[in-house]
């Protein structure tokens, strides 16, 4: 069974040394470049707000997507009420509206001369100047809008150990005299506490790692410093030092988050894990879960959905035609390519760990996870110092041999690009396939090996049957990751290459937010459809189940 083992590890190291050399340029140019100016100056001057507006960030996000997550995959998992078929798909939606594009939409309905105050000035009487409306361009606001774009992390995740985990448990529970509320802060919750962290923790990665909606909120964070610092000011060796204390700030949580749980561990051991039919609610309590659902899935999703599309039929983009479609066109290109890269990717790096009791091939795999904590701007640096070095070697072998000269073959055209995107992303696909790989019972391995299967037989005939959904759900999350990315898309694009996210942060930028809506609801639509199928397949799962 394993004497082909060693292979499949080295091909594994090998990957994960692919993807942590744009990591270890990034680190590398910390400590070459000592202390420069730049930096005096922005420890003199904006640091400390960096800091300050980056952990509100941290604390507000995971507050607000812990709260909602929980809330939802409790209500749609455990009771009865009128829509729970449909919110237990719906309210994983707004996870198709990047950020920056809940940023640009809810800034035109709640401004000034949005219809928002203009109805209000109109009902009542309001004048300029004598009422108070919030500013959503604040931090406060920016916090709002990554809640209600992150909370399907949390929800996803929590609502699959509410429904694989407690049901045993809560009827235990009930007998020995725990209501309602006691069974779920006493049982459940502390059952789906893992789970909950993961969430959490991937929507504080996506918080961190965001510059599209801060920099148009003008919220000065770690992610807008790193690239004024790059690009603004041409310091890279600036840029990696707050990367490098960006990279730092989400270790420390994770490590405080473990050290918070001890020793302790969380399992259901009664057996009985079959999910039971939810309780049914009636009255006050039903029009209270609905509620409970409704209210993030509008805030989230059907608010911004209904502005992109009022706008693209009243207004729409003047290019749309055929620029729109050679603009999806490479979105759908790139986004493609990255999710098939990463998914074999994965299962390589996922099937190395399996395939050997070493603890060697897990700590490459969780050092390939590194990458889903840098924003793309950093990570599109730490590729474009290898990779140019690389080129112009490339360039330049050629031309000596050849007399041709080929130009950029790899910063020139798309390669370059879906690299960052695998460096940035692969951890996603790579959770999926371990997540997978985990719910295979060694004694199949066993039974395959007894029959004469070698590992790749084993991984052809038995695991990737078994796979196929987590092989899908791994590519379709990181296929909409990538259809929504845009710093390292702004980055690391050749040149006259944009794709569908480039497009709407430009025109948005250039407050053309109707314009801007024909390919933000683009990329909402696209995002939409993958969503639909994973929730759906959990709801299968606890149907069959």
């Amino acid at each position: 069974m394993h004497s082909r083992a060693p292979v499949l590890a080295w091909l594994a190291t090998a990957v994960a040394v692919m993807i942590a050399i744009p990591i270890l340029s990034v680190a590398v140019n910390l400590f070459i470049g000592g202390t420069s100016d730049t930096w005096n100056h922005l420890a003199a001057t904006v640091l400390p707000s960096y800091i300050a507006n980056t952990l509100w960030l941290c604390v507000g996000v995971s507050a607000g997507v812990i709260l909602i997550g929980v809330a939802t995959a409790w209500v749609v998992s455990t009771y009865e009420f009128p829509g729970r078929r449909i919110f237990e798909w719906a309210v994983v939606l707004p996870l198709a509206v990047p950020a920056y594009v809940m940023a640009y939409t809810y800034t035109d309905l709640l401004q000034f001369v949005g219809p928002v105050q203009t109805w209000l000035r109109a009902a009542f009487g309001w004048q300029a100047g004598g009422y108070w409306f919030p500013d959503v361009r604040t931090l406060g606001g920016a916090i709002v809008m990554f809640v209600f774009v992150l909370y399907p992390y949390v929800y996803l995740l929590t609502r699959a150990a509410f429904l694989a985990r407690t049901t045993g448990m809560l009827e235990a529970g009930r007998t020995l005299g725990l209501g309602p509320w006691a069974c779920f802060f006493r049982i459940a919750l502390p059952l789906a506490r893992p789970a909950v962290a993961a969430g959490a923790s991937l929507a504080l990665m996506e918080t961190l790692a965001d510059y599209g909606a801060v920099s148009y909120f003008g919220v000065q964070t770690f992610t807008t410093g790193i690239y004024r610092a790059w690009f603004g000011l041409g310091d890279r060796t600036a840029a990696a030092q707050l990367a490098a204390g960006l990279l730092g700030a989400v270790a420390l949580v994770l490590f405080l988050e473990r050290l918070s749980r001890g020793r302790a561990r969380f399992h259901n051991t009664t057996g009985r894990n079959r999910p039971g039919r939810g309780r049914a609610l009636r009255g006050g309590k039903a029009l209270a879960a609905t509620l409970v659902c409704l209210l993030p899935l509008t805030v989230g999703f059907l608010v911004p959905a209904g502005v992109l599309l009022r706008f693209a039929i009243t207004d729409g983009d003047a290019q749309f035609g055929q620029r729109f479609l050679l603009l999806a066109q490479n979105s759908f290109v790139v986004a493609a390519l990255t999710a098939a890269l990463a998914v074999l990717l994965a299962l390589v790096l996922g099937y190395a760990a399996r395939t050997t009791r070493q603890a060697f091939p897990r700590i490459v795999n969780r050092t390939v996870g590194l990458g889903y904590a840098l924003p793309g701007s950093v990570i599109a640096v730490g590729v474009l110092i290898p990779v140019t070095h690389l080129d112009n070697a490339l360039a330049a072998a050629i031309t000596a041999a050849t007399g041709y000269r080929p130009g950029l073959l790899l910063t020139g055209g798309i390669a370059a690009l879906i690299y960052a995107y695998l460096v940035r992303f692969l951890t996603v696909s790579l959770q999926t396939v371990e997540a997978g790989l985990g719910k295979v019972t060694t004694s199949i391995d066993d039974a395959a090996r007894s029959l004469g299967c070698g590992p790749r037989e084993t991984l052809w005939r038995v695991h990737l049957p078994l796979l196929r959904g987590s092989l899908l759900t791994g590519g379709l999350l990181v296929f909409v990751d990538v259809m929504k990315e845009l710093p390292a898309t702004l980055v690391m694009r050749p040149f006259n290459f944009d794709t569908l996210a480039t497009q709407a942060y430009t025109l948005a930028t250039d407050e053309r937010l109707a314009e801007a809506s024909t390919a933000a609801l683009a990329i909402v639509v696209v995002g939409i459809l993958p969503l639909i199928v994973i929730s759906r397949q959990i709801a299968r799962q606890r149907r069959s189940a």
